[in-house]
């Protein structure tokens, strides 16, 4: 099993929400709603040169901006983080069958750790941040390697996400999808099984996308 994080298993997208615009406002600007849609899912200097581009001010320096987010949301990440629904009964189940788990999210490893006080250390066999590999979602990369460290072939994995992004890495790793939209819709796509809560997933349903046993 292949967990996307933002959006997927933490309603952590509004906290992002949060520092964004205090940054566009530090910056004596206002983020626009196609920015931050555009933004979802996609790896730090992607979401800054938006960002950027948003405001008219392409020349900001990226670096100095990932360091201002990933300071502002490590404190959010510390008090507000919040479970999506479903997720934690889900991930339980997973655990408790003995299912190969990881964690793939395309959020640095300093967020990920302070994440990890809420799902739980021991909930992932194994944790794919998104500055621990070269090509960030939605190359296939993220997923690839996630597999390759549960030692499980991708074709035997089922992912969930809640991006278009994230969706488009799964598919593109060869795993089976299941998509639950958070923040942005997710338009029909072939390969992909849909659902509006993660409190409609189980084991069953897992198996099923595969078309047999889950690993």
């Amino acid at each position: 099993m292949l967990f996307d994080m933002d959006g997927t298993l933490v309603d952590s997208e509004k906290l992002w929400d949060v520092a964004l615009q205090e940054l566009a406002a530090v910056y004596g600007g206002s983020m626009s709603d196609a920015a931050r849609k555009a933004i979802i899912g996609t790896s730090m200097a992607d979401s800054m040169r938006i960002l950027h581009d948003d405001l008219g001010q392409p020349e900001r320096d990226p670096e100095a901006s990932a360091a201002w987010i990933n300071a502002r949301i490590l404190e959010l990440f510390r008090t507000g983080l919040r479970w999506r629904p479903g997720a934690l009964a889900l991930l339980r189940a997973v655990r408790a069958a003995g299912i190969p788990t990881a964690l793939v999210t395309s959020s640095g490893r300093p967020l990920v750790e302070v994440a990890l006080d809420t799902l739980g250390r021991d909930s992932f066999d194994a944790v794919v941040c998104g500055d621990e590999v070269d090509a960030a979602k939605p190359h296939p990369e993220p997923y690839l390697t996630a597999a390759r460290l549960l030692d499980v072939p991708i074709g035997r994995c089922v992912a969930i996400e809640d991006s278009p992004t994230g969706v488009a890495s799964a598919l593109a790793a060869g795993a089976a999808v299941l998509a639950v939209p958070a923040e942005v819709p997710l338009p029909p796509t072939d390969g992909v099984h849909q659902l509006e809560s993660l409190s409609a997933a189980d084991l069953e349903l897992l198996s099923a996308l595969l078309g047999e046993p889950l690993a």
